[in-house]
């Protein structure tokens, strides 16, 4: 992980950790309200009412593969529980094991600081998927919080599932983050979002679950001036060195899955092959896209696929069939308003986030901010 990544990332777990400090110091999330008795009211009186958010015990946590630090050990699941004060057990992933005993120590020493119960924190080690099951399965654990793969999340979704007392699994899992290019926007400055576009797509790797996967044009002359674009700013991009060996075997997976259904348009500088892997961009017709359901599928990494639709019409057929996503995007101006008024009733029941002139590679640790989505994207559509 290059240095200035790993600094933001530090950055980004700070901002998470003070921002459920305020919270707890606030007494919001307490959601305490008061209904005064009214013992003279007829017929008949009213008792005094409290109502008071609790916590729901223990939480299990699994620590992601790209994000060591912000969706790991100290991260986001782990300060949330915290704050709403429930003891967390962290299943440390087996791709930063030091750093997940470092930030450990340093959660140990906070609660000893704190005079807590050193129970209040837990890390557990271990390969395979034996530990992570037994964590999610014993009657102790309360809930679960996990970022990772679709199977992965559904596997300890099933697990809570079939419980005595089932428990809610918490899991961000998949998400191709379409983006829909509008003509207006593409005439009026394809070249500059074709760059934008390929700078998203190639961001740390593209090992961001906000990464745009799939892009969704018209089909005219101004979507092939972008994507021509696209492809000249891809070609600039050498190849990079993935996170670990199984996040490069799933990309590689997953571009063959690609290119077998549709050729791609452009990959990297190939003479950089030797050090990594190759963003690579992909255009299919609607009509391909809808008969090919596995081009909809994540390729965790510096890819995506650009969609053609022949009209408006198409664009909303293809709208209405995606899956649910953490994000959709609108590249717009405003002669695109009568279709994104079109769109907007269907992104805003498929994505938990719409954008609008953005790129989604960037999430805001604030109140506003939603990171979560319809299901698949997560486990429960209710959080963020």
């Amino acid at each position: 992980m290059p240095k200035a990544r790993l600094k933001g990332e530090r950055v980004r777990t700070v901002g998470q950790l003070r921002l459920f400090v305020s919270l707890v110091r606030e007494g919001r999330w307490l959601a305490a309200t008061l209904d005064s008795a009214q013992p003279d009211r007829k017929p008949p009186p009213r008792s005094d009412l409290r109502l008071q958010k609790i916590p729901v015990g223990p939480v299990a946590v699994f620590g992601a593969s790209n994000f060591p630090l912000a969706f790991s050990v100290a991260g986001g699941d782990t300060a949330l529980a915290f704050a709403a004060g429930c003891p967390v057990v962290v299943k440390s992933h087996p791709a930063h094991l030091g750093t997940s005993e470092l930030v450990g120590h340093a959660i140990r020493k906070a609660v000893a600081d704190s005079g807590l119960h050193e129970g209040v924190f837990s890390l557990v080690v271990g390969e395979g998927n034996a530990i992570g099951e037994a964590l999610v399965a014993h009657p102790a654990i309360r809930a679960v919080g996990f970022t990772g793969s679709r199977r992965g999340g559904l596997a300890l979704v099933d697990i809570a599932a079939k419980r005595p007392e089932p428990i809610q699994v918490f899991a961000e899992m998949s998400s191709v983050n379409p983006v829909f290019a509008l003509p207006a926007a593409l005439e009026a400055k394809g070249d500059t979002l074709a760059a934008g576009l390929i700078d998203s797509v190639t961001l740390g790797v593209g090992q961001f679950c906000t990464n745009p996967g799939l892009v969704i044009a018209l089909d005219n002359g101004d979507t092939d001036d972008f994507i021509e674009h696209a492809a000249a700013a891809l070609e600039q991009k050498g190849a990079q060195t993935m996170l670990t060996e199984g996040i490069a075997k799933a990309y590689a997976s997953g571009s063959r899955r690609a290119t077998a259904a549709a050729p791609s348009v452009s990959r990297g500088r190939k003479e950089t092959v030797a050090s990594g892997v190759l963003p690579a961009l992909y255009r299919v017709s609607a009509e391909q896209f809808l008969a090919s359901p596995r081009l909809a599928d994540e390729i965790f990494g510096p890819a995506s696929v650009i969609v053609v639709c022949i009209d408006a019409d198409e664009m909303i057929a293809v709208a209405r069939w995606l899956e649910g996503q953490l994000t959709a995007t609108l590249l717009m101006e405003s002669g695109d308003v009568e279709l994104v008024r079109r769109l907007l009733p269907v992104l805003e029941r498929k994505a938990g986030r719409i954008l609008a002139n953005g790129f989604p590679t960037g999430v805001e640790v604030s109140y506003a901010m939603v990171h979560g989505g319809p299901y698949p994207a997560t486990s429960d559509s209710r959080s963020t």
